[in-house]
């Protein structure tokens, strides 16, 4: 699948996913011909983006389509892919077989399984990285994710005509490498948030953390995690910890120091 032979794609979603995702399709030959969200202004915000249809009603999107990418919340997936199955079940030409045999539906959810879909032809097409509507993030390299019963081969092709990694993974083992994700991106960006609000109490700027959050990251490259490990946690430096346990005004922040200096401690003896 070259730059002659892209796929055209509604994307059901407009969030940062689907954002990065659809752009990044685009740029790589293929057609996004409508993007759908319940919220107008997303929709038109991502489809003028893109240079395609914005619809908000499930019964508006198209049933041409031979690729439907669903980017929406965990919560509602279920829920939009039977609505939006249904739909263009309903509206479907007498004669054409695009719907159910011809198109194929896929979620990009890293947490969700396979069977939410209800389409006869489905996947899961996961990208595992954080993705931001305001940063632009390259995909060549990128690991992508996907599982599908009858078009791994399809799901395969599209991912390396973006320069992505393919690893093709179960929804059972998707769920452990979505957890994997979680402690390993969203939770130390956390980390990074609570190191803020820490300097901005005495007017100290974020900035000069850049270069030792950088360093770590680039470390892991080369040794692992543990290995890579510092701190007086590592060490069980008992004076240093109390001294940071007693500039902390905050109970909560308290709990979560002891339990990760303890936890650091025991994993790298």
């Amino acid at each position: 699948m070259g730059q002659g032979d892209g796929m055209e794609i509604v994307c059901i979603g407009a969030g940062n996913l689907a954002t990065r995702l659809c752009v990044a399709l685009q740029q790589c030959g293929h057609r996004v011909v409508q993007v759908f969200s319940r919220t107008e202004e997303c929709a038109a915000a991502l489809a003028a983006q893109l240079g395609c249809e914005p619809v908000c009603r499930l019964e508006d999107v198209t049933p041409e389509a031979p690729l439907y990418i669903l980017s929406v919340r965990d919560q509602v997936l279920e829920e939009v892919a039977h609505g939006l199955y249904a739909s263009l079940l309903r509206r479907v030409a007498p004669g054409r077989s695009n719907v159910g045999a011809g198109a194929l539906f896929v979620h990009t959810a890293g947490s969700m399984p396979l069977d939410v879909l209800p389409m006869l032809r489905r996947g899961v097409f996961y990208p595992m990285q954080t993705f931001s509507k305001q940063r632009e993030v390259p995909f060549a390299g990128l690991p992508v994710f996907i599982e599908s019963p009858t078009d791994a081969a399809v799901l395969r092709t599209l991912a390396e005509s973006m320069g992505c990694g393919v690893y093709e993974m179960d929804s059972a083992s998707r769920r452990y490498l979505h957890l994997a994700a979680v402690f390993a991106c969203n939770f130390s960006n956390h980390m990074y948030d609570v190191c803020a609000r820490v300097l901005a109490r005495k007017g100290i700027p974020f900035e000069v953390m850049l270069p030792l959050i950088d360093e770590t990251a680039r470390k892991v490259h080369a040794l692992t995690p543990r290995e890579a490990q510092t701190g007086p946690a590592v060490r069980y430096d008992q004076t240093v910890m109390q001294r940071h346990l007693d500039l902390l005004e905050d109970e909560d922040l308290k709990q979560i120091y002891n339990l990760l200096s303890q936890h650091i401690h025991q994993y790298t003896l």
